[in-house]
């Protein structure tokens, strides 16, 4: 069963040498998928198998460290809950669009996905949850705290922060990722990517933005 990493399951705590080593685990993910193997991770890192064992404790834990290093590269733009506008909201919206959809289009994301669905299918492991763990449930906790914080400040109107968190993110994902997991070579460019993260969160806005007080959309 995969377990997390508690010594390492933060990106900011994660060395250089540590990230490296999951950089080049992700980069196996892509050429092997389920075949990685604790030594092949060694190899292309060029580190120990003990060290392995060290900062990740198994092959899972290894797994899992990949899963949360990946998930922490959607960031999202911190806001200021007392001067907050509609500027500054749409930005770290946009940024978290952005950021998601470079992630779930890269190599790497897909590849770690097929397996935590391939694994899920077949009653292997846990890998499955601990993606939905760090991926989108983490997602989740982060983008929350803006969406309420527009709410706050008179910019947002929902009822329900999870309700709203899963609109955003299906405006933002659409069909795109399991298009990718099927193989349709789904072309995302910057540009493409920018265009469609901006057009998300407008049409987010456009459902959710508060319709009276003085900061009306």
């Amino acid at each position: 069963m995969l377990h997390s990493v508690q010594d390492i399951d933060n990106s900011e705590t994660l060395t250089e040498r540590q990230q490296a080593v999951l950089d080049a685990a992700l980069r196996l993910l892509v050429e092997e998928g389920d075949n990685l193997t604790m030594t092949a991770v060694a190899r292309r890192a060029s580190c120990s198998k003990e060290t392995l064992y060290k900062w990740f404790g198994d092959r899972d834990g290894l797994l899992t460290a990949t899963v949360q290093w990946q998930a922490s590269k959607v960031r999202v733009a911190p806001v200021d809950r007392e001067g907050l506008d509609l500027a500054s909201l749409t930005a770290s919206l946009e940024r978290f669009a952005s950021d998601w959809l470079k992630v779930i289009s890269s190599d790497t994301s897909i590849a770690l996905n097929r397996v935590a669905v391939s694994h899920a299918g077949s009653g292997k492991d846990d890998l499955g949850a601990v993606v939905l763990q760090n991926g989108r449930f983490a997602l989740a906790k982060r983008l929350k705290p803006v969406l309420e914080a527009g709410r706050q400040a008179g910019l947002l109107d929902f009822e329900d922060a999870e309700t709203a968190f899963r609109t955003f993110f299906g405006l933002v994902a659409r069909d795109v990722q399991i298009r990718l997991l099927l193989g349709d070579r789904v072309e995302l460019t910057g540009a493409t990517i920018g265009g469609d993260a901006r057009r998300a969160t407008q049409q987010f806005l456009a459902l959710f933005g508060a319709k009276t007080g003085p900061q009306a959309l």
